[in-house]
């Protein structure tokens, strides 16, 4: 009996040890003025919600949010699915300051608050006095994205 508990000790604490220098993912959902691949895709604003507004005020457009979690899954499917593609880079890029947000951390808590963030992800698109135009939540296709972001801005026109 003593020999099979020390066994079962001696496998343990290896297994601790083995994870414990397994090199840890990175869940990291915000790139600094980046993405993925580089070249297309939507550029997402440093994580830095007074900067994104600054900027919005500067280039005078709005703000598009993407308020997700490291944990949430639809989240991730939208970095890499949605975000990455082309014709939605081309078009958020050129008529929003896009900023995305960890609703868990840094500038996100606040804003989950304010603007009673409780789904992920939450995409949202505010003026930059930080009235909300618009919100929808969960995943989208680009598709969908892109006429999301259309019809914000044809509400705006008019």
């Amino acid at each position: 009996m003593n020999k099979k508990l020390l066994i079962t000790g001696v496998l343990v604490v290896i297994a601790v040890v083995v994870f414990a220098f397994l090199p840890k993912p990175d869940n990291s959902l915000t790139p600094a003025v980046s993405n993925l691949n580089g070249e297309k895709g939507i550029q997402f604003f440093e994580p830095n919600l007074a900067k994104a507004l600054q900027e919005a005020k500067k280039q005078k457009k709005l703000i598009f949010v993407d308020a997700y979690t490291t944990w949430c899954g639809p989240c991730r499917m939208l970095k890499q699915n949605t975000f990455t593609d082309k014709a939605v880079g081309e078009f958020f890029n050129k008529n929003f300051i896009n900023i995305a947000l960890d609703m868990e951390r840094g500038d996100g808590l606040a804003f989950a608050a304010k603007y009673q963030v409780v789904a992920y992800p939450t995409l949202l698109i505010i003026n930059a006095d930080q009235t909300s135009t618009s919100v929808t939540e969960g995943y989208m296709e680009p598709a969908q994205l892109l006429e999301f972001g259309k019809a914000v801005l044809a509400q705006k026109r008019n």
